[in-house]
């Protein structure tokens, strides 16, 4: 499986009387989600499955991916990618798609950093996840234990260089 971890973009600050998960993408975080997004679609991105945390700008920004991407399903929001979910958990949701050859997933900091050092097996790796930062990692098989190969990343300054 191809998988696909994608950081939220720029939100608005967070503000009294607003809940963390309403909190929606900035303009400038949603040009540099579609920048990244064009680059990785350059790239022969092509997801079979979108997953997202069920928060706002996550949602947001994987709308944004799939627009760019010609992604056609349905996007799926699942409570493992929130915030402060754990590597572990995401493994578990994606193992329930083993099927799909090619995973998106749109999420937070700090999981998305964690989940690449855990899909490595090198939990102690430092990995920046900048905001609108897209991650392919390759995975091989679906079992108890994730076995997976860093292929690239692309960094919404990277993108927009070019």
């Amino acid at each position: 499986m191809e998988l696909y971890i994608l950081r939220h973009g720029i939100a608005v600050d967070a503000q009294p009387g607003l809940a963390d998960s309403a909190r929606e993408l900035t303009s400038e975080g949603r040009e540099k989600v579609a920048a990244v997004a064009r680059m990785a679609r350059k790239a022969g991105v092509e997801p079979s499955l979108i997953l997202t945390s069920p928060y706002v700008r996550a949602v947001q920004t994987a709308k944004i991916a799939a627009g760019e991407l010609g992604y056609s399903g349905h996007l799926l929001k699942t409570e493992a990618l929130r915030p402060f979910g754990t590597p572990r958990g995401v493994w578990d949701e994606l193992r329930d798609h083993a099927d799909e050859s090619a995973v998106l997933l749109s999420g937070h900091e700090p999981l998305l950093s964690q989940l690449v050092g855990y899909l490595l097996n090198a939990p102690s790796m430092q990995v920046e996840m900048k905001k609108a930062t897209l991650v392919r990692i390759d995975l091989s098989g679906h079992g108890a234990v994730p076995r997976g190969a860093l292929r690239w990343m692309i960094t919404a300054r990277l993108a927009s260089l070019l």
